[in-house]
Parts: structure tokens; sequence; C-alpha cells
């Protein structure tokens, strides 16, 4: 199926199985969503669900022991599972599509001052000279809203807020259509959270960014969100529009995670899901929630389809 032209993302049928020594982990497991220009899709989702390597797999930034990897990634018009890695490299990552990875230290060089790295991407995908490089690393600290002497520090000298901030300035310095941010306020405190939040929404509306936003953090992600992917066991149970989505979740998972968020407001107490997440390795057959789920019946022992609830999907047989 060809990708419609109305989506700058389009993912379909996409899967990443990990080989290790106690057999094949189906981390991404038939994932299909879509993302518009402009728009912000959050992925939420316990631990272990497979939410990383689902930003992994979008970006080909694959381990050694990947067992199968397949499926369609469109961006635009551009069928990016095609691409050879050089193809790919030159045309697709850090141009078309950038990452902001969890945990800012762990990605940045302790040994270059930040403002190199962030001048980097711009000498090595579009050939301009470093001075003029250094020129476009200076803006974007300007515009992410760090301090424009910070530029000749390293990243140990740099609070946990300030290399965040970095981080976000080197995946849009070519100015990416596209930004994947996995968990990127998960090391913070609340005050430098809520900041990099309002950061994203203003990068958002200024520069027309789309991004893919991987987190815990539900409530957080709602200042975020024009959409809700929900994650589990390595597949997609749920697409919907974020309105609709914080206001009635469609699938019973769904509807426990919300549940499990405390609320400022009202006596209720946080909810809780019994059990634990299925195995990836070999995940049940059926519907893969069916054990913790308050609303099964006899029909969860089989695969559930995915059923389109206008522009929202939702993969539970109570919608069918």
């Amino acid at each position: 199926m060809a990708n419609n032209a109305q989506y700058l993302l389009d993912i379909q049928e996409l899967k990443l199985h990990f080989r290790t020594t106690k057999g094949v982990v189906q981390a991404v497991d038939g994932v299909n969503f879509q993302l518009k220009p402009n728009q912000a899709v959050v992925v939420v989702g316990e631990s272990g669900c497979g939410k990383t390597s689902l930003a992994k797999a979008i970006l080909r930034l694959l381990p050694r022991n990947v067992f199968h990897y397949g499926g369609k990634v469109y961006l635009n018009d551009l069928e990016t599972m095609g691409l050879s890695d050089e193809e790919y490299r030159k045309q697709v990552r850090w141009i078309k599509m950038s990452l902001v990875p969890q945990a800012a230290m762990n990605s940045l060089n302790p040994v270059l001052r930040v403002g190199d790295q962030v001048a980097e991407p711009m000498m090595i995908h579009y050939g301009v000279k470093k001075d003029e490089a250094m020129q476009q690393a200076i803006k974007m600290f300007q515009h992410v809203g760090v301090p424009v002497d910070f530029i000749n520090r390293y990243a140990f000298e740099l609070s946990g807020g300030m290399r965040q901030r970095v981080a976000i300035a080197m995946s849009l310095v070519t100015a990416p259509a596209l930004v994947m941010l996995d968990e990127p306020t998960s090391a913070l405190d609340v005050l430098t959270q809520a900041n990099i939040f309002n950061l994203l929404k203003r990068i958002k509306s200024e520069m027309a960014t789309s991004f893919v936003l991987i987190t815990h953090d539900i409530a957080t992600s709602s200042e975020l969100a024009d959409r809700v992917a929900v994650m589990y066991a390595g597949q997609i149970v749920e697409v919907a529009d974020a309105f609709t989505f914080f206001k009635q979740p469609r699938h019973p998972y769904s509807a426990k995670l919300m549940a499990s968020v405390p609320k400022l407001r009202g006596n209720d107490e946080p909810d809780f899901i019994t059990g634990q997440p299925p195995s990836l390795i070999n995940p049940p057959t059926g519907c893969r929630f069916a054990a913790r789920c308050p609303k099964r019946f006899g029909k969860c022992n089989e695969e559930p389809p995915t059923v389109t609830l206008g522009e929202d999907k939702v993969k539970c047989w109570l919608h069918v």
C-alpha cells in the first residue's frame, strides 16, 4: 500500500525483532500509525513495551543482534526502508528525521565543546564551513534558550536542563521535518520538565516541526500531544486524537493507564494494572492484554482486529 500524501510519516506493519540468548524478542511487532505535518504524536506505555525499539526502528538505528526488520516507513513520498544504509544516511538521517535521545549526558561527547557538537551536523550533511556552522549553532542556542556563551562549554559544565536543550538544538540545527524524542525529560525535575515542554510547543509553532514523543509521563505529554498512540507488548493498541483520548480512552489498557495518573482535583485514588506485561520472547496468542484485562471475554483468545473509528483506531474485540 502506498503512502497517503497527507501524511508526513506513515508506518505500515513495522517489525523489529532481536536475537538474544533466551530467544527472539519481538520488540516491535506489526506497528501501524500515521502523523500529519506539524503534528505531535505521543507514544505511551509501560516499560518494556517496545517504545524505544520503535524509535530505533523508524530511524534505522539498529543494534547488531537484529533477527528481523521489515515493514514500510514512508516519510512524505520517500519509502525509507528501500534505501541503502549510505542513501539513508545522506538523504534522511538528521536531514529529514533526527533524534533527541534519553539522557542527554549519554549522547553528548564529554571531550568536545557543545557548540562544536551542535555545528557538526551542518558541516557533515550540508558541507558548510565551520564558521558558518557555528553561526547556525549560535542561532539554535538562542532559539532553545541556551546562553550563547555556553557554546564553548563542555557537557559536564551544564545542568541537566541545559544539556537537554543542547540535545534539542542539535536535533533541530538541520531543520528536519520530524524529530523523535525518547523520554526527553525523564531525568529532570518537575519545573525543568515544564520548561522543556513549553520549549517544544514553541518550536512546533514557530518552526512547523513534527514530533514523535516517547514517554511514560502521560500527564505532562498532554501539553504537546495532537495524537496519542498506546503501545503494549510490541503492538499499537490504540491511536486517537489527543482530546478524545484524554477524555475517553477506548482500549481497556488505555483506560487503565489513564486511571493510574494522579489527579489534582477530586477524591479518586489512582488505579493500577494487575499482573505484568507478557514476555516479548513468547507473547501470548490472541489479545496480548487479555490476561490483565478486566473486560476480557471468550473472543479475546483470538487475535483482535484493528477497528477504525473515524480517524482513530483501536485493537480490541469490544469495538467490533
